[in-house]
């Protein structure tokens, strides 16, 4: 059995590679995410079987609509997402994509109720400033890219899809991430089925890969989303919730890593500082809340908890 952490490890950089297998597959984004969201909620259906057999959330309306709500905008974040990677590439897309989990800070507020500290808001000025610093120079070009508007609006979804999330109760890991991945799949095959007229063959046969797409159709199904969904949600139980938020931020760093060496992509020194502020930034206004709600805590030890996963 692998060890907790070197599970959440290679769950984070299954995710992280997500984009670059993606990049490898020549089908277009609905597609691509058509086949990741089917395979990937089959081959969750058996360690869940396994594990118990039966959905707790049935028994809670609300848990079920909001995780269903969820998974959908999860199926459409992932097509804005996969359009992003195809326009503006890897690395360019995961960063516009990253503002998601700062946008759910920026939220927080009025949904949660949660204060907004200083902290916080220098981390959300300081991943603002990268993103300018990443995408200025386009921006001075030609305009906002419809690349980077994809790539906003993934992260927009991003941030509705938590939010309905955190709001679902009465669910864990295993079964959250198979009943989101199922709506997720049912979203995506319903917009697919809308844009080709209804019929249902012509998606069929839009969403087959060529015999040399199919491995790493199925890599990513299998994989990076079946098998990274397992390993992360049978880790993050085990470990400290600060160890969980810190090395999340492996994801975004091995995809910028993955897509340079697996896609040559390159980025000018400027929009790898722009990056690192993203990143950074990000991980500041995350952990400051982190350490907050630590701060406040009674001293009775409580479960680790983990950031949403279905981000990747």
């Amino acid at each position: 059995m692998m060890k907790p952490h070197l599970k959440y490890l290679a769950a984070l950089l299954l995710f992280g590679s997500n984009g670059a297998v993606a990049g490898m597959i020549a089908l277009g984004s609905g597609q691509i995410v058509l086949l990741r969201t089917l395979v990937g909620s089959l081959f969750l259906v058996v360690p869940f079987v396994l594990a118990r057999g039966r959905l707790a959330c049935l028994r809670s309306p609300k848990c079920l609509a909001l995780l269903v709500a969820s998974g959908a905008a999860m199926g459409a974040s992932w097509m804005f997402l996969y359009e992003a990677y195809q326009q503006v590439g890897v690395g360019m897309a995961t960063l516009a994509y990253y503002c998601g989990p700062v946008l759910v800070i920026a939220v927080s507020p009025l949904v949660f109720g949660e204060r907004l500290s200083r902290a916080k808001v220098g981390g959300i000025a300081v991943v603002l400033a990268g993103m300018v610093l990443v995408n200025g120079g386009s921006l001075q070009r030609g305009g906002m890219s419809w690349g980077l508007a994809f790539g906003l609006a993934a992260a927009a979804l991003f941030a509705l899809m938590v939010v309905l999330s955190k709001k679902a109760q009465g669910a864990d890991g295993l079964e959250r991430s198979l009943v989101q991945l199922a709506a997720s799949f049912v979203t995506v095959a319903a917009i697919l089925a809308a844009q080709h007229g209804f019929d249902v063959a012509a998606v069929v046969r839009s969403a087959l890969p060529a015999p040399g797409d199919l491995a790493p159709a199925l890599f990513l199904g299998v994989v990076n989303t079946g098998l990274g969904c397992y390993l992360y949600f049978s880790s993050i139980p085990q470990l400290p919730a600060g160890t969980v938020a810190v090395c999340g931020y492996l994801e975004p760093l091995s995809a910028l890593a993955f897509a340079t060496l697996l896609l040559h992509e390159q980025m000018a020194l400027v929009q790898l500082a722009g990056a690192l502020l993203v990143v950074g930034g990000a991980a500041a206004a995350e952990l400051s809340g982190k350490r907050r709600a630590s701060a406040a805590r009674p001293l009775r030890p409580a479960p680790a908890t983990a950031p949403e996963p279905a981000t990747r």
